[in-house]
């Protein structure tokens, strides 16, 4: 007999999930503003309330929304002390992120470029087409730690400029949600052991001979959507790369 197809099976909560992630990627709940109770979602999606919070807990473990006792639920923010730190993975000797307080941030170069195969490729994006090409260094008590090339759709980022970044105090992402409105929510990576370049030495201030730590990364918004190519030499004599593989 041939083998029968069957419908995957996808569990009551997951399908409330799927809708509120559809809600998030549609703009219906923005970057820091309150989600419906889960007894007004309930109603909506005519399911139990606890079937909502279960679905909630998930985004919630995700770092897509954020629960408040007493306040209720929020859509997720870059710029939430919890959530800054997610995607930056270079940690102190010391364990403490906060003992060395935020980086600071130089903006070398902001320009408009015509996207190269690979990056066209990694944005899912046609060759040629306009992206935006950024490269800044980030310094932890004033020492070079962390030089980052970064690559954009240009039509998403319009009229992004080297003086916007550099007038903007927060986290890069929050700038992202609150100007252009696209929420980085996951990320793949790819790390190797390198050696610099000239120009590299220059901006790290560090000789030819100093090891880096390479990191690719591609950054995704909701449904998947390639909305950066950023590519990371990191300073690891003082800090180390740490992550949580589940």
């Amino acid at each position: 007999m041939p083998a029968v197809s069957t419908p995957a099976f996808s569990p009551l909560y997951q399908q409330i999930k799927t809708l509120i992630l559809q809600s998030l990627q549609a703009g219906e709940w923005k970057p820091s503003a309150a989600i419906p109770s889960e007894m007004d979602l309930a109603v909506r999606y005519k399911v139990s309330q606890g079937t909502v919070r279960k679905a909630i807990d998930e985004l919630a473990a995700e770092n897509l929304l954020v629960r408040r006792q007493g306040k209720g639920t929020f859509v997720a923010t870059h710029a939430e002390q919890q959530v800054r730190y997610r995607f930056l993975r270079l940690i102190p000797n010391s364990g403490n992120m906060q003992s060395e307080g935020p980086a600071q941030r130089q903006i070398v170069d902001c320009k408009r470029v015509r996207a190269t195969a690979e990056v066209a490729k990694a944005l899912a994006i046609r060759q040629g087409e306009s992206v935006l090409q950024v490269r800044r260094v980030l310094s932890f008590a004033s020492v070079p730690t962390i030089l980052e090339d970064l690559w954009l759709p240009g039509a998403t980022f319009k009229g992004l400029t080297a003086d916007r970044l550099r007038a903007h105090q927060g986290p890069m992402y929050a700038l992202f949600e609150t100007e252009f409105g696209v929420r980085m929510v996951r990320a793949d990576e790819k790390i190797r052991a390198v050696l610099p370049d000239v120009e590299q030495c220059t901006l790290l201030k560090i000789s030819a001979q100093t090891p880096l730590l390479s990191v690719e990364r591609i950054a995704y918004t909701y449904n998947d959507v390639a909305m950066e190519l950023r590519r990371g030499l990191y300073l690891t004599d003082t800090h180390y790369y740490q992550n949580t593989l589940n």
